[in-house]
């Protein structure tokens, strides 16, 4: 037998989420695809959303190579843009949507043999602070892109630094600076990301970005308002038991110390494979469905949980350590990080899909 650890991937549950994202946006909606997908498989899940998706995102032109070689075609919108002039080559040749969000991109596409005019994605820097053009930049921006004769149609954008604070007035704040800045200029507009789409219905345009709603994790602070199903289960099994009386200690740096006579589960799981390293003993997993939580520090290739209240847990058991129910915001929480972290940084372990 193999090693038990792997990733089940809910394909059905992934076009639940997208189907709720778009109705709840209303207009349209990039399915973003960035850094594998969150770690569910680019390929796998473009190629289940393609049939409902009206388009999708990816970080950067090697993702949309990836996804064009595999012959996903329609709307693909590279978010970060490109690094040089000999890439908007590569993105006529790929027939993709650009984000420019600088001059420097406004000289490369300057210098670029483009033929074939291509559809840009003008960002605007609403109060992030990270990437795009100012306010007072924008409308000579857009007349640069137009008098370029490289650009078929523009799309205003802007992205939320602080959407995930429902009670914070900073979205508003950039919903307001976005439509002064675009006042005036022609073409549909894309503000949503996932919180954004969630807890913002004014910043709803034409075109919406969901990204984490679509694997299932809710990014607000209190969630539950939309009814999402988490898309990737983390699954192994105990391997292995062992007692500890009171007093041992357990695993590096001896930070357990049994309270209790405790017997304790190895689980065929580390950080190696993704799970938080710094995920503290109590962070809760699910023991042939059973809730217990871990004890020990997180090892590279196995963790360890408290199966004392759980008698008929032993080798063999099946554990989930986010899923269905568990979620992967708890985890997240717990480990002091957020659900993104965790999806994206799943790897070595098999991903294994459903329909």
């Amino acid at each position: 037998m193999s090693r038990p650890g792997r990733a089940l991937v809910d394909l059905e549950a992934l076009r639940h989420n997208y189907r709720l994202a778009r109705q709840m946006h209303g207009g349209q909606a990039l399915a973003v695809l960035k850094a594998n997908a969150y770690g569910h498989g680019t390929v796998r899940c473009a190629q289940a959303l393609q049939p409902l998706a009206d388009g999708f995102a990816v970080a950067f032109l090697d993702e949309a190579r990836e996804l064009r070689a595999a012959g996903m075609g329609g709307p693909l919108l590279v978010l970060e843009g490109l690094f040089d002039a000999e890439e908007w080559l590569s993105a006529q040749a790929l027939d993709v949507w650009v984000v420019v969000h600088h001059a420097e991109q406004l000289r490369m596409l300057a210098q670029a043999p483009v033929t074939v005019p291509l559809q840009v994605w003008l960002k605007v820097d609403s109060g992030m602070g990270r990437a795009g053009f100012a306010p007072a930049d924008v409308a000579t921006a857009y007349a640069t892109l137009q008098a370029s004769g490289k650009v078929s149609d523009i799309v205003l954008m802007s992205h939320f630094a602080r959407a995930d604070e429902p009670a914070s007035h900073a979205t508003a704040l950039q919903i307001a600076t976005f439509d002064s800045a675009t006042v005036g200029l022609a073409g549909p507009r894309s503000l949503c990301n996932s919180a954004g789409l969630l807890a913002w219905p004014e910043a709803r345009r034409d075109w919406g970005r969901p990204g984490i709603v679509l694997y299932g994790a809710d990014p607000l602070p209190a969630p539950g308002a939309a009814p999402l199903r988490p898309v990737m289960a983390l699954h192994s099994q105990v391997f292995a038991t062992r007692t500890l009386q009171v007093g041992q200690p357990l695993g590096y740096g001896a930070h357990f110390v049994a309270p209790r006579t405790t017997r304790v589960g190895l689980v065929a799981m580390g950080y190696a494979d993704g799970y938080p390293r710094h995920a503290p003993a109590g962070t809760p997993v699910a023991v042939d469905g059973a809730p217990t939580h871990l004890i020990g520090r997180v090892s590279m290739d196995m963790l360890t949980i408290d199966l004392t209240d759980l008698p008929q847990a032993g080798i063999g058991s099946a554990v989930e350590l986010w899923g269905a129910q568990v979620t992967v915001n708890e985890v997240a929480h717990c480990a002091g990080t957020i659900a993104y972290e965790l999806l994206c940084n799943v790897k070595r372990v098999p991903l294994v899909y459903s329909e």
